[in-house]
Parts: C-alpha cells; sequence; structure tokens
C-alpha cells in the first residue's frame, strides 16, 4: 500500500490522500475577481485526483493584493466570482478545497511577474501605498512602506475575519492563513522587516503577536469544524533573520490555539537571501517542526517524482507533500504517481476510458461499456 495515498485527516477534514496542490497566484483577476481563467485553472486542477486543492493566495483587502490582478475576496462582487467556480468544481470533483487567505505587507503595490514584478509608485494610476510592521523597503531605492499604527493592525485584522466569513459563505473546506514568502504575516516575524519598539516588536514573543491575533480572529469567527492551519517560511535564508527556531517555537503557540497543521515553506522576505535550492531541500524544516511540534505538517518544494514524494512520507519527515509547478507541469501528477507506486485514484467517469490497459485497477470506481 503507497504511504502517499493513504488518507489524511487534517482537524475534521478527511483528505483521499496526501497530495496537496499548493496556492499558485495566477495575477488574472480584475478588482479581485475570478474570472473564465481562473474557472479553466481551478477546475483542471481539481481533476487531478490530488487530496486537497488551495485556492493561490487570496488578498483579504485591495492593499493587501501583491499585484492589481490579484484575487481578493473582500467583495461581494469576489464573493460570487468564487462561488460560481466552486458550484462547478463541486459538481464535478470529490477534491477537498481550501483557500489560503493573505496580505502581501511591504510587496504590494507590484507589476505581475511577465511584465518583470517591479514596485508600482504609490502615485501610479494602478499603484497604492503599502503598509507594513515597519517603514522598511523590500529592497533598496524602493517606496517605503507605511507603518501599520493600532487603527492600520485592528483594520487588518477586521478584514481577515471578514474574508474568512465569506470563505465560510462559500463553503470551503478549510483555511490556511499566509505566513509565508515575505507577506505580512511573515515581515512581523522576521526581524528583517519588523523593527517595530511596540509590544508587536523586538523580542520573538513581540514579533509572533500579531500574526497569533489573526489565527486567534479567523479561529474564533469560524465553525469549530472548519480546519485553519498556517503556512510559513522555515527560515529567511539571510543572516540573523527568522529562522527555524523561531518558526518551531510560532508553531507550538499556534498548536496552542487550535491549529490544525503547518505548512512549511521558505524565503521570501529579503533579495538578500541565499537559498541552497535542490530536491526537497524544506523537506528537513517541515521534518523538525513535525518532530517537535507534532502537528500534521505539509512539505513543500522541489518535490517532482513519486518514489521521492512517497519516501518523504514513509520515512515520517511530512504528512503531506504539496506541489506547485510540478503540478502546473502536469495536472495529472497524482494519476502517474499512482500509476508508478501500484496505488488507485479518483478520476471524473467522463475520463475512465483514458485508463492504460497496463493499469487495469488505477481508476477508483471505473467501468465502461459501449454498443
Amino acid at each position: 500500500m503507497s504511504h502517499l495515498f493513504e488518507p489524511l485527516q487534517i482537524g475534521r477534514l478527511a483528505l483521499a490522500n496526501r497530495i496537496v496542490i499548493a496556492p499558485m497566484c495566477q495575477y488574472s483577476a480584475v478588482e479581485g475577481t475570478p474570472g473564465d481563467w481562473h474557472m479553466i485553472h481551478l477546475g483542471h486542477l481539481a481533476l487531478s485526483g490530488a487530496g486537497l486543492l488551495v485556492v493561490e493566495a487570496t488578498a483579504v483587502s485591495p492593499e493587501g493584493r501583491i499585484t492589481p490582478s490579484d484575487l481578493g475576496l473582500y467583495s461581494d462582487a469576489n464573493e460570487a466570482g468564487l462561488a460560481r467556480i466552486l458550484k462547478a468544481i463541486r459538481a464535478h470533483a470529490p477534491i477537498a478545497v481550501a483557500m489560503q487567505l493573505a496580505h502581501a505587507g511591504r510587496k504590494a503595490s507590484s507589476r505581475v511577474p511577465w511584465e518583470g514584478g517591479a514596485q508600482i509608485s504609490s502615485v501610479a494610476p494602478d499603484g497604492w501605498k503599502a503598509e507594513a510592521p515597519s517603514a522598511l523597503p523590500h529592497a533598496a531605492g524602493e517606496e517605503p512602506p507605511a507603518a501599520l499604527d493600532s487603527a492600520g493592525l485592528e483594520r487588518v485584522r477586521a478584514a481577515f475575519v471578514q474574508a474568512a466569513q465569506r470563505a465560510v459563505r462559500l463553503g470551503i473546506d478549510g483555511l490556511e492563513i499566509h505566513a509565508a514568502h515575505g507577506y505580512l504575516l511573515h515581515q512581523f516575524l522576521s526581524p528583517l522587516a519588523n523593527r517595530r519598539e511596540d509590544r508587536y516588536g523586538g523580542s520573538l514573543e513581540n514579533r509572533m503577536r500579531f500574526p497569533l491575533e489573526v489565527f486567534d480572529a479567523v479561529r474564533a469567527t469560524v465553525p469549530a469544524e472548519l480546519p485553519v492551519w498556517v503556512r510559513v517560511s522555515a527560515t529567511d535564508w539571510v543572516p540573523d533573520g527568522w529562522d527555524i527556531e523561531g518558526t518551531v517555537a510560532f508553531a507550538h503557540a499556534l498548536k496552542a490555539r487550535g491549529c490544525a497543521a503547518i505548512h512549511v515553506s521558505s524565503g521570501g522576505v529579503s533579495p538578500a537571501q541565499k537559498i541552497s535550492l535542490g530536491p526537497g531541500y524544506q523537506v528537513p524544516y517541515a521534518a523538525r517542526v513535525k518532530a517537535e511540534v507534532g502537528l500534521p505538517t505539509i512539505a513543500v518544494g522541489l518535490i517532482t517524482e513519486p518514489e521521492q514524494a512517497e519516501s518523504i512520507v514513509a520515512q515520517g519527515e511530512a504528512d503531506a507533500v504539496c506541489l506547485a509547478r510540478a503540478m502546473l507541469y502536469d495536472p495529472r501528477w497524482p494519476w502517474h504517481a499512482a500509476a508508478r507506486l501500484g496505488a488507485r485514484v479518483s478520476a471524473p467517469k467522463q475520463y475512465w476510458r483514458s485508463q492504460p490497459r497496463e493499469f487495469k485497477d488505477l481508476f477508483e470506481g471505473a467501468r465502461t461499456g459501449q454498443r
């Protein structure tokens, strides 16, 4: 029996297997509202056979978007656009669907990647003033963000709560709070981005305070049966930055507050980062969080081969593996993994006839006939 294709429980959410589709920004929304691209993109990923699909970083406010084209969940139009897509997914796929709630912080007001990704001036027609823990720009020469005051902190907390309430109305299966990749909540955690001198800066306890407040506020506003978890960057890959020791402490604090899982990534807070890339390069961080904290842990980062993913789960380094670029390149990755690992996978009945002759028991419940 393949370990990768064993069921997994995240809180009260039961997953058919341990393959997670990562939240991947598409930069294709209009004022935060998804359209036909998201229907096509999320629709075909929903048919992949993975256990969980996490919708891309979804901004909790207009100011929290990375780019003007980011997906959002801060308006009725945003909610209606997502409702249309989720209705289609629910009609045709058994996959669990979660949503990642996010705020870009000082990395907001940027061009989309295929236009270079540079900062957009706050005085440009399509730009705005970014907000962050401290008035420190992401990169030298950039316009500094506005440091959030107490009213700003309350506004951001409220935006996460309101977006979570909209997600509940949408019938989402889980919520992931984005505290990784150099965005707002990661900025609070990292001493590279947080130079505050109040109760939200300085010590590790103080730097964790606002991200934990956001988690508490979201956890308190959604039903008890809806799992809420957090994506973290385990290290900044910069000396004197956020590190694995802080990540373990943060994960312990989240566990005490009812966090359902930890999704372990890394980097993103500084252009000075020096990342040691290689297959599964972030897995050791996930393994340490899993061993020391004991929450269900999701590993991500250059996990591309079925045997590699199987080994990560079988050896107890993580409870699930998350794929991003590999899933875009091969949206049927879970089918191919099941075939290579001798497992079975869910596939839409319209595709049952594609089951290869050499894998006669690959698709669960498959049966066909024709006259």
